[in-house]
């Protein structure tokens, strides 16, 4: 019965591989390396030798056998006992015996077993699939001396060269002065004014501004403190602004939790902020810590508030 099938499948798992009363298979590990005389990359090998003084029965070729045939273990010993004798037979008749993707053993003249390896098999696990290749490497390629023997050797290129610079010259200050234009003067800029269809809205603005402007006039002013205008108080409903004006939130935390927001609502007053609660998308709570009439103002704030709160961002609301 050929048994190196059993042979193979236990060196990929083992470093030392014993055929009792014959030798021992060694599995050496090699590491990866580079050939540079032929630029060839090898990855990772284990080589087998073979040592005829390790020939003692250490159970695990005969135990595998025993495993997978069903057999006792006396009849598994007795399995590779003749196979052992039929390599000695041939061998001794002067024929060499291959073992598949392991090696060939060969009587050398003085009588001794000689092992050549298999070079082509690797039984190294980690290097499954991988292959040696071969990859030449690069020429040294100097782009300045390129281009300055193409354009010496030929006339008509250092003059096509020459007439893209003219055309250069002039086409870049046509070009800055169509770009620096538009940014100096209001060409460009649309002439859109923005009005209310409904008349009820603006007479209702009016009555706001206006109960706004009285309830001001009326609060008493104490030494030293200064009354905050009102498009920064939280307890004003209707800011008084008009409709061109842009106002930016300094928002610093979306939250699913109405208490959560609350909380950081406080922690934003005891800073000195007039904070609000703002409903935001998918049923969240969207913390403002103040307003700003422009993006420059709150940017600059953002920027300061981001210190304590770093998730804070800027969000147009009108």
């Amino acid at each position: 019965m050929d048994i190196t099938a059993f042979i193979r499948e236990l060196l990929f798992s083992h470093d030392c591989v014993i055929i009792p009363g014959f030798g021992g298979f060694i599995g050496n590990y090699s590491p990866a390396r580079i050939d540079k005389a032929t630029s060839t990359f090898y990855p990772p090998v284990k080589q087998i030798s073979f040592n005829r003084n390790l020939n003692h029965n250490d159970g695990l070729l005969v135990g595998r056998i025993s495993e997978h045939l069903k057999v006792n273990y006396g009849d598994a010993r007795s399995i590779v006992e003749e196979f052992v004798a039929g390599i000695r037979k041939k061998l001794e008749s002067g024929e060499k015996v291959g073992f598949d993707n392991i090696g060939t053993f060969l009587n050398n003249q003085e009588g001794s077993v000689q092992f050549e390896p298999d070079i082509n098999v690797n039984y190294h696990l980690d290097s499954f699939g991988l292959e040696s290749f071969h990859f030449a490497p690069l020429e040294s390629y100097d782009v300045r001396k390129r281009i300055s023997t193409h354009i010496g050797k030929d006339p008509l290129k250092r003059h096509s060269v020459r007439k893209i610079v003219w055309r250069a010259a002039v086409l870049v200050p046509l070009l800055a002065l169509i770009v620096i234009v538009p940014l100096k003067t209001d060409i460009f800029k649309p002439k859109v004014e923005s009005v209310s269809l409904n008349p009820l809205v603006t007479a209702e603005f009016e009555n706001n501004k206006k109960a706004i402007e009285e309830n001001s006039a009326s609060l008493p002013v104490l030494p030293g403190e200064n009354i905050a205008p009102a498009e920064q108080s939280i307890s004003v409903a209707i800011t008084p602004v008009t409709e061109s004006d842009n106002i930016y939130c300094l928002v610093t935390g979306s939250f699913r939790s109405k208490e959560n927001a609350e909380h950081q609502a406080d922690m934003l007053k005891e800073d000195g902020f007039t904070p609000e609660i703002m409903d935001g998308p998918n049923g969240f709570y969207r913390v403002s810590a103040m307003r700003c009439n422009d993006i420059e103002t709150a940017t600059g704030k953002r920027d300061s508030i981001s210190r304590k709160y770093p998730d804070t961002w800027v969000n147009r609301i009108r």
